[in-house]
């Protein structure tokens, strides 16, 4: 009786199973037909083997049975094509516009042939690589470029697409893992060079970018040079500034080129700060944290140039003009650093040190020579002076 019972359900079984295989032979000549008409280059029908495969993966006895059979070798050409069209699209569609890529990977396709759906995974894994590697080097080179036309000038504002490049790297390291890893016993072969690749290009960017700034900063300095003692434009604007005493229609020089500076350097921050999605690129750019290479950064290499110029002049005596463009530009610089969190040890480097020692130095001279600096002053670096 129980050997009848065992014979009895797998014939059961068995007949279920041939039963299942004769609906879907049936349906197949339908589902044939449809695809039969489809245009060659149209992949609508994905998800109908996408819906198909994963019923008949799961079913032990329907798993590579006849229709699964059939249904592998229907799909399997148009999954090649499919492949072949979108290698030989990458290029083109980088070129066209790489930075609106939807970075939304193909959905798996579960091939139930194993040999053959590692071969398609690979191939996959292999292709998105390339295609981020090729998005990054372009990136890095339209970011350079874009630097190289904008204005030399305190009236440069970072553009939006500045800010959209670096969230590019963002996207690109977030995605290439998921993009390029296969198993974590071959994840450092697809997307390991990726990594470095992204963060040696965010390092170039950010250096591209602090270099830009200290060019700016050179463009103002070089405007303070034409007032060095002992040149035509000292002696010039000494002369009106006593005028001006006297008469009140003769202008007296002002302090546009500082406020210009400050405004740059602040729209700069906040546009930085506003709009690329990752923290740790702003915190090297700003000297927030240490960077990983020795190259300085947006607060210290400014700060280095200042002193420079301030020590190639140690044998003259600051105009008048100079040491208050000068006390403007570093008061304001060390204060908003310091309101974008940049530590103190950065702040107060020996660098900062010597600047600020010329300036109260030179401000005490001017002080005794002119009477007063009329509010101008390095004390409290970190407040707000009131002259215009």
């Amino acid at each position: 009786m129980i050997d009848q019972g065992k014979e009895a359900f797998a014939w059961w079984s068995d007949l279920m199973v041939e039963h299942a295989e004769t609906f879907l032979c049936l349906y197949s000549a339908d589902m044939d037909a449809a695809l039969e008409v489809q245009p060659p280059d149209s992949w609508d029908s994905f998800p109908l083997f996408q819906l198909l495969n994963d019923f008949l993966r799961m079913d032990y006895n329907l798993c590579n049975g006849k229709f699964h059979k059939h249904l592998q070798d229907l799909y399997a050409p148009l999954v090649v094509r499919y492949v072949d069209l979108m290698e030989s699209s990458i290029a083109q569609s980088i070129h066209r516009g790489f930075e609106r890529e939807s970075w939304e990977p193909v959905k798996d396709l579960h091939w139930p042939e194993e040999e053959f759906g590692k071969h398609l995974e690979t191939r996959l894994k292999l292709m998105s690589s390339d295609m981020i590697e090729s998005c990054v080097k372009r990136t890095r080179a339209a970011f350079e470029a874009k630097l190289q036309r904008s204005s030399r000038a305190t009236e440069f504002r970072v553009p939006q697409s500045i800010c959209t490049m670096f969230n590019v790297m963002v996207d690109a390291k977030a995605q290439s893992a998921k993009l390029c890893a296969m198993d974590l016993g071959q994840e450092r072969q697809y997307h390991s060079q990726i990594d470095d690749l992204i963060e040696e290009t965010v390092k170039e960017m950010i250096t591209l970018l602090v270099a830009k700034f200290v060019v700016i900063l050179e463009g103002v300095l070089a405007k303070l040079s034409r007032y060095d003692e002992g040149t035509l434009f000292s002696s010039f604007l000494s002369f009106t500034v006593k005028a001006a005493s006297k008469y009140v229609d003769v202008p007296k020089p002002g302090m546009d080129i500082a406020d210009g500076y400050v405004t740059f350097v602040r729209h700069s921050q906040d546009m930085l700060r506003e709009k690329v999605n990752e923290e740790v690129y702003i915190e090297r750019l700003f000297d927030v944290s240490k960077p990983s290479t020795s190259s300085s950064q947006w607060y210290t290499s400014t700060m280095n140039l200042l002193g420079t110029w301030l020590t190639d002049r140690m044998d003259l005596q600051l105009h008048l003009y100079q040491l208050k463009i000068l006390i403007r530009i570093v008061k304001k610089k060390y204060r908003d650093f310091r309101l974008q969190g940049v530590l103190d040890s950065t702040l107060n480097s020996k660098m900062y040190d010597t600047v600020r020692n010329r300036l109260t130095l030179e401000e005490a001279t001017a002080s005794v020579r002119e009477g007063g600096m009329h509010g101008v002053s390095m004390k409290d670096s970190d407040e707000e002076d009131n002259v215009n």
